[in-house]
């Protein structure tokens, strides 16, 4: 908790306070004006896949209720809304465009700028078409052509409105979870298969900002990447420091070198090799990657302390089906993840802000300052088991301390030299969790899934009120 007799810390005059959602989480009308499968779509209906059987198809129903939802935003102060749009919504079934699809977003985006609140894009947000995957998906290279091509056709209809573009949301979620653990769409247990979804998809993200330079000079252009802080459980046991090595690599490395450095990291490519990387890269591609970029939005939830000794309950058996689940890294079978005695959230994961801190001055430092590229925290958020009372009210004090005391670590980074822009927090509402479906809840506004009702957590206000005074 912050120490209330402590002096205000004011954020710089032109830090961004935002919000974030992603389209399949919240828009509901999955079969709607064209809209027609994604893989998500697919992957709720494999038995077990989603806990409780839960799926997407309503969600927060913000198809409908969009400028009331815009509105409830301006409310609380928001000054930039970070969504992303459905590409089985724009080109159902990977095909043509779809001009219902596209009007929602001009709509929503209409609305976000009548109040005052800045549009901030993001192209996939894992909702890759059904169709497309039936093709191979992001293991076959076309789709990192096609991705361009739809990145195109949304521009064309909001790139007069959308000042800033971000190409991808958690790449490592897309590749590797998806692909090796099995644990996300679609659902795949091959480490060649993630490496291969792995590089075409940060393919299509050097396409894509090539192609949307080229339309429009103007353009802020960047991807979102979820990080983490991996450190030895002993830092004096070789065997941890290079599981340490292993996961910063697979983790952080594997995206952060080739986008900025134009090349797979050589230790990382020594951990994989064998398992197909080196067939799906080819001449020219790691320039394309490498592209500039003006923005790098950094998504951070929980460090970790790793060994090659396993604790009590080895990594990936919390998930929430009974399936078997492999590491979601492609060469680091025999790494756990130790607790580190510090309080959790209803995910199991661990409350650790100075990782936050931490993590901002290094990618800083080895990565966006060399390259120019101004650094935002694009998601940064907490589920707990929040109850409303009788009244429809929600008081989450756990919440709000976990918003003070990352905010606090965003000041801490940018004392000590980070000059961070902006900071959104995960998520605006409550809203379908993936595999955990409607059990848990990130929002700073509640949803009633029953009535659609919204409510405003005191966390909301909290946060509401630290963006009007502009200081914790």
């Amino acid at each position: 908790m912050t120490d209330p007799s402590a002096a205000p810390r004011a954020f710089p005059t032109d830090f961004v306070f935002g919000a974030a959602t992603a389209a399949f989480q919240i828009e509901g009308a999955h079969h709607l004006d064209g809209r027609t499968d994604s893989i998500w779509d697919a992957f709720c209906r494999v038995p077990g896949a989603v806990i409780n059987g839960d799926d997407g198809s309503v969600a927060c129903d913000h198809y409908h209720r969009y400028a009331d939802d815009v509105a409830l935003m301006a409310e609380l102060g928001i000054q930039s809304y970070r969504f992303s749009t459905s590409w089985a919504r724009i080109r159902p079934d990977g095909g043509p465009v779809n001009p219902a699809g596209l009007d929602f977003y001009s709509r929503l985006v209409d609305e976000l700028l009548e109040h005052g609140i800045l549009p901030w894009l993001t192209l996939y947000h894992w909702d890759l078409p059904q169709a497309i995957e039936e093709q191979g998906g992001w293991r076959n290279r076309d789709t990192a052509y096609r991705f361009r091509d739809y990145a195109l056709d949304v521009h064309a209809r909001l790139g007069d409105r959308v000042p800033v573009w971000t190409t991808l949301n958690e790449p490592w979620c897309t590749a590797f979870v998806g692909h090796i653990a099995g644990a996300h769409a679609p659902g795949m247990q091959d480490p060649a298969a993630g490496l291969a979804a792995m590089h075409h998809v940060l393919l299509g993200h050097g396409l894509a900002v090539q192609a949307l330079r080229s339309a429009q000079s103007n353009l802020t252009l960047g991807l979102t990447l979820n990080l983490t802080v991996a450190v030895p459980v002993d830092p004096s046991r070789s065997e941890d420091i290079d599981a340490a090595r292993r996961i910063d690599g697979q983790f952080n490395r594997i995206f952060l070198d080739p986008i900025f450095r134009g090349d797979y990291p050589a230790d990382v490519l020594a951990d994989v090799a064998g398992l197909g990387l080196e067939q799906v890269v080819q001449p020219g591609d790691l320039a394309t990657i490498s592209t500039p970029i003006d923005v790098l939005g950094v998504n951070y939830y929980q460090g970790q302390a790793v060994s090659d000794l396993p604790p009590d309950q080895p990594l990936g058996t919390e998930a929430p089906t009974d399936r078997p689940v492999r590491s979601p890294f492609p060469a680091a079978d025999g790494i756990y993840s130790h607790p580190q005695g510090l309080p959790t959230t209803a995910m199991g994961w661990e409350i650790q802000p100075d990782g936050l801190r931490d993590l901002l001055i290094r990618v800083h430092a080895e990565y966006a300052d060399p390259a120019g590229v101004d650094l935002y925290v694009t998601e940064n958020g907490v589920a707990f088991d929040d109850q409303a009372a009788p009244d429809g009210s929600v008081s989450d004090p756990d919440r709000t301390a976990f918003i003070a005391a990352h905010l606090n670590a965003v000041l801490d980074a940018i004392e000590a030299g980070v000059p961070l822009r902006g900071y959104f927090y995960w998520s605006l509402m409550d809203n379908f969790e993936w595999a955990w479906g409607y059990a848990k809840r990130f929002g700073i506004v509640r949803v009633d899934y029953e009535t659609q009702q919204r409510t405003v957590k005191e966390s909301g206000r909290a946060y509401a009120q630290i963006i009007a005074d502009r200081s914790l």
